[in-house]
């Protein structure tokens, strides 16, 4: 019988790496593996897909737009939020019963407490795409963050497995549930996109956003303008903050900006150097796939990504966080040393064999296959 999996996620409508990967994932997992895939979005409304589907896929869209909530004033606001919700909560029941699913997937931020109330006896599997710590603290505000959580692990505690990104995330995870797996993002292999480390071209690419700190990238650069102005800095991403981050690299000069694109690979192709000033990263696609092209990565060793690719002065460097000085640095003996920069450059890109599509998607296939026959025992017995 051929595994029947429901991915729910907002939209596929922005450039991201979540969007990303979760379409690749679901296209392998159709295309090759032979699996019936359904994709049930709530937020897509009538913008365009930014990552193509397979048409083996069934995808539809629930078009709630829970975004819309925000045009309204505090009180019309929760009105119309509980309307949005309860709308939600009937179309998600009538279209899980239609499709019978054996496995229902989503990530951290999508509704949890909806899906656990509709979906039955269904495994539900959760995908973090963010730090366990960050997600179950996302208010500022202490009042709002002890609620928040409190909800939230509520609703975690009802799933039945987290899968994370990384070993170190999958620890924090198992404090708050029993079930936790760790399978990586896998990279794809990109043997024609090679770089050869020539062009005095250096890499940003991220959400202009509070976690991807781009406004550092652009404050370190000023340093590294300082010694080497022949070279550029392309800057790759979109988000609320473009205004701030646009005005920043004006004053700085020697930085080109570019959309998001999906062929990505290119941009890594033509540059010689990535760098990455992310608060956080949950995985960083970014750092493995630049890697897959050659490209040595100058990173903040943050929580929790970078350090899961890079071995400091192997294959990049890792650098105490908001240390500017010794970022701007590194960055700048990567310039200065071709050999350097290339044997870095080769370690990169054979450190990345592990994460190839097929051992991951691998991985995927054998839990789901585990998961759906321990359920079924269950229900059984």
């Amino acid at each position: 019988m051929i595994m029947r999996v429901v991915y729910i996620f907002r939209s596929i409508a922005q450039w991201g790496g979540i969007e990303r990967i979760l379409v690749d994932k679901m296209n392998y997992l159709s295309d090759v593996y032979g699996l019936d895939v359904f994709f049930l979005t709530y937020d897509q409304g009538s913008h365009p897909q930014t990552f193509k589907l397979s048409d083996n896929i069934r995808c539809e869209d629930l078009n709630i737009c829970f975004h819309r909530q925000y045009r309204y004033r505090f009180l019309k606001r929760m009105f119309v939020l509980f309307n949005m919700r309860r709308k939600y909560k009937l179309l998600l029941s009538d279209r899980l019963c239609k499709i019978c699913p054996d496995l229902i997937v989503t990530t951290t931020s999508d509704h949890l407490d909806i899906i656990i109330k509709v979906k039955g006896s269904v495994p539900l599997v959760v995908e973090s795409h963010s730090i366990c710590i960050r997600t179950i603290n996302t208010y500022d505000n202490w009042v709002l963050r002890r609620i928040y959580r409190k909800w939230f692990l509520n609703c975690i505690s009802k799933v039945d497995a987290v899968v994370a990104l990384t070993e170190s995330d999958a620890y924090e995870w198992r404090k708050h549930h029993s079930n936790v797996v760790v399978i990586p993002n896998f990279v794809h292999s990109h043997k024609d996109c090679i770089s050869e480390l020539t062009s005095k071209n250096v890499l940003f690419v991220g959400r202009f956003d509070y976690q991807k700190r781009v406004q550092d990238a652009i404050l370190i650069w000023k340093i590294i303008r300082e010694k080497h102005p022949d070279y550029l800095l392309h800057i790759y991403g979109e988000g609320e903050m473009h205004d701030e981050v646009t005005h920043l690299a004006s004053s700085v000069g020697g930085i080109v900006f570019h959309q998001p694109t999906n062929n990505i690979f290119n941009a890594y192709q033509e540059c010689s150097i990535l760098i990455s000033t992310s608060l956080f990263e949950p995985f960083g696609l970014v750092i493995p796939e630049a890697m897959s092209c050659g490209l040595p990565v100058v990173a903040f060793d943050c929580n929790y990504g970078p350090s899961e690719f890079i071995t400091d002065s192997i294959n990049g460097y890792l650098v105490k966080d908001r240390d500017f000085q010794t970022f701007a640095d590194k960055v700048c003996e990567l310039i200065e040393s071709e050999k350097l920069r290339f044997a870095m450059g080769h370690a990169a890109l054979l450190s990345t064999t592990r994460f190839n599509v097929d051992s991951v998607m691998q991985m995927w296939l054998r839990f789901f296959h585990l998961f759906v026959t321990v359920s079924y025992s269950h229900k059984l017995s």
